[in-house]
């Protein structure tokens, strides 16, 4: 991430604030589109702002904060990147487009619960398990 230091404090002085040239903090992205500005994960799964909640477990008011002024993602920034991560692992065996969706559909695989559910349940592992079943090949 591009950062900016003005210059070096004076002794005495406290040390300047560094400045993010984009519109993220650490992996959290902003984008904006048709001039409102949107978490990027969540544009690219087409989830509302519940849904979304639901999969990183954070407050529909706290997506919000983070949408129009990020500086409260940091309190987002650790499960958003574990889950952005599990969608692009997730992309390379299910299709991207329906990714979104994915979560929300119960899933034989688990007994017929939805993927979101065992997130919501902590077991976001059994969803690494999948993925690397399904990279490796070896039947579930």
């Amino acid at each position: 991430m591009a950062t900016k230091v003005e210059r070096k404090p004076a002794r005495g002085e406290k040390p300047l604030r560094r400045v993010n040239a984009i519109r993220g903090l650490h992996g959290v992205r902003v984008v904006s589109l048709r001039g409102r500005p949107k978490l990027e994960l969540r544009d690219r799964l087409h989830l509302t702002r519940e849904e979304f909640g639901r999969l990183v477990d954070v407050s529909v008011r706290t997506i919000a904060k983070v949408e129009s002024d990020n500086a409260k993602a940091e309190g987002l920034r650790r499960v958003y990147l574990e889950v952005k991560r599990l969608c692009d692992s997730l992309a390379e065996v299910v299709d991207d487009s329906n990714l979104g969706e994915w979560f929300f559909t119960p899933n034989k695989g688990f007994g017929g619960s939805k993927p979101i559910e065992i997130i919501e349940r902590g077991e976001i592992d059994r969803l690494w398990g999948m993925v690397y079943r399904l990279r490796s090949g070896v039947p579930g």
